[in-house]
C-alpha cells in the first residue's frame, strides 16, 4: 500500500457532498451516508474495507449514466479522479483507470491508428460499459467490448486487490465480464485495441410525418439481411421539441434516422438501397476519421433527466414494433427516443464471460425523458407489447428502473451468478448497482 491510505470522505452535511454526487443523470438523487472520492487503488481499499466494517451496502459512480435510481444511506465510491490511460501500441492494447471516459481513450489510441471498442457517447465511463457488456460503434464486426478485455484489476469484498484474468480466476473474470459492478469495485482494465484509423459511417435523416416509420422499419429490417456481418446499424425515432436551443431542421419534427458505422470500402454501395426509401432530411454518412464517429449518433451532451430500459428480441416483427412507434410517437404525452440495435455477426459469437443472449437478433431501446411516473405509462405498455418476442434485458441499458433485476440473464447465466457471488461477495456488499445478488 502507498503512503496515501484515505480516499478524500465526505458526508451529506459537510462542503462538497453534493458536487461530488452529481452526474450525468439528474432524474433521481442518491444519498449517501458516505462519499469516498477515490483518486487509486488505495483509496478503494479503503472504502471497501469501511463499508464491510460498518456493514454498509457499496455503490459506484463514475460519470453517472447508467444509475439503477435513487438511494438512502450506504457507501458510494466515487471514481472520476482515477482517470488515467496507457496505450501500448506494440500489443495492441489500452490500460484505463476506473474514471476514464471514452473520448479519453479514443484520443490516446489514435495516433497509433487503433480504436477502442467503445460506445456511441464520449463522454460515458469505459469500465462501467465494459463490465456490462459494452454494445459499440463496430460491435457486429468485433463483439462486444467485453469480449476483449485481457485483466482486470478489482478489489473484492474482502478488501483485497486482485489482477484478475481468464487464467488466474476464470470463475471470477467471466462474472465480472457482464454483471456489472456487483463482484467489486474495478479499479482498472486491459482491454484490446483494434487496428482502425478510418470508418464509413454517418446516418440518413427522414421527416416521420411525411415517411411511414413502420415502413421505413421495414425496409431496414429487409436490408438488414443483406448486409455484410461487419457492418452495424440501428434506426432511431425521435420526437424533437419544438425549442429553440435544437437546430432548426430539427425543431419539432419527428425524425426517423438509420445510423451506419462500417469499415469496409463499399459502404455506398450497402446503403444505397436505404436512400430510395424517401426524401432526406439530411445525409451524413462518409468516410471519417474514427475519432469523429461519436457523430454517428450525436448522442446528447448535457446532463437530464431520463429512464429507459430495453427488450432483446428473437426477432424483430416490423408490425409489433411499428405498434410501440404508433404507441410512444410524437403525439404520445412527453418525449421517448426509440433505438433499434441490429446485433448477429460477432456479437453472436461465444466468449468466455456472463454477457447473455447473445442469439438475439434486435436490440429495442426506449427512453423517455421526464420523471419517472410519466415514464413508465409509456415505457410498460411498450415493453408488454414486445413481449411475446422477447429474450431477455440489456444490462448497460436499464436506466433508472431500480430493484428490477428479471430478464437481466438467462436462468442458466444467473444461477451461475448467483452461485459466484456467494464466494465472492456472500454478505451482498455490493448491491448498489445493478447486477445479481447470491439469492438470484
Amino acid at each position: 500500500m502507498s503512503q496515501h491510505t484515505q480516499p478524500l470522505t465526505l458526508r451529506p452535511t459537510g462542503p462538497g457532498y453534493d458536487d461530488e454526487l452529481a452526474g450525468f443523470q439528474t432524474g433521481f438523487a442518491q444519498h449517501p451516508a458516505v462519499v469516498f472520492g477515490a483518486a487509486s487503488a488505495d483509496d478503494v481499499i479503503a472504502a471497501v474495507r469501511y463499508a464491510a466494517d460498518a456493514g454498509l451496502p457499496v455503490g459506484v459512480q463514475a460519470t453517472g449514466h447508467g444509475l439503477p435510481g435513487g438511494s438512502e444511506g450506504g457507501v458510494l465510491i466515487t471514481t472520476r479522479r482515477m482517470d488515467g490511460v496507457r496505450v501500448d501500441p506494440v500489443a495492441r492494447t489500452v490500460r484505463v483507470q476506473a474514471g476514464v471516459r471514452w473520448a479519453q481513450v479514443v484520443a490516446a489510441a489514435e495516433p497509433y491508428g487503433l480504436a477502442p471498442l467503445n460506445g456511441s457517447s464520449p463522454g460515458v465511463g469505459a469500465v462501467s460499459y465494459t463490465l456490462s457488456g459494452g454494445l459499440g460503434i463496430l460491435a457486429r464486426e468485433f463483439g462486444y467490448a467485453a469480449d476483449h478485455v485481457r485483466s482486470l484489476d478489482v478489489v473484492t469484498a474482502d478488501g483485497r486487490l486482485r489482477r484478475v484474468t481468464r487464467e488466474s480466476e476464470p470463475d471470477l473474470h467471466w462474472a465480472l465480464l457482464g454483471a456489472g459492478h456487483s463482484f467489486g469495485v474495478v479499479t482498472e482494465l486491459e482491454i484490446d485495441l483494434v487496428p482502425v484509423r478510418t470508418l464509413y459511417g454517418g446516418s440518413l435523416a427522414f421527416d416521420g410525418r411525411e415517411v411511414d416509420p413502420t415502413g421505413l422499419l421495414r425496409a431496414c429490417e429487409e436490408w438488414t439481411r443483406t448486409v455484410p456481418d461487419g457492418l452495424t446499424s440501428s434506426f432511431a425515432a425521435v420526437p424533437y421539441p419544438d425549442v429553440p436551443a435544437l437546430p432548426p431542421h430539427l425543431r419539432g419534427r419527428y425524425v426517423l434516422s438509420v445510423r451506419v458505422a462500417y469499415t469496409g470500402a463499399d459502404g455506398d454501395q450497402v446503403v444505397a438501397p436505404l436512400r430510395k426509401s424517401g426524401p432526406l432530411l439530411a445525409d451524413s454518412l462518409r468516410e471519417m476519421p474514427y475519432a469523429e464517429s461519436h457523430t454517428i449518433h450525436s448522442d446528447p451532451p448535457e446532463p437530464h433527466a431520463y429512464y429507459g430500459d430495453s427488450a432483446v428480441l428473437s426477432e424483430l416483427e416490423v408490425a409489433r414494433v411499428g405498434e410501440v412507434l404508433a404507441l410512444v410517437g410524437p403525439d404520445a404525452p412527453g418525449m421517448c427516443v426509440v433505438q433499434v440495435n441490429h446485433l448477429g455477426g460477432a456479437l453472436a459469437k461465444s466468449a468466455p464471460n456472463s454477457v447473455p443472449y447473445r442469439e438475439g437478433r434486435f436490440l429495442v431501446r426506449l427512453l423517455a425523458v421526464g420523471d419517472r411516473a410519466t415514464a413508465r405509462t409509456r415505457l410498460d405498455p411498450a415493453f408488454a407489447l414486445l413481449a411475446p418476442v422477447t429474450l431477455g434485458r440489456a444490462l448497460n441499458f436499464a436506466f433508472g428502473a431500480g430493484d428490477r433485476t428479471e430478464g437481466l440473464y438467462d436462468a442458466q447465466t444467473r444461477k451461475r451468478l448467483a452461485g459466484l457471488k456467494s464466494v465472492y461477495d456472500p454478505a451482498n456488499l455490493f448491491r448498489r448497482n445493478y447486477g445479481p445478488t447470491a439469492a438470484c
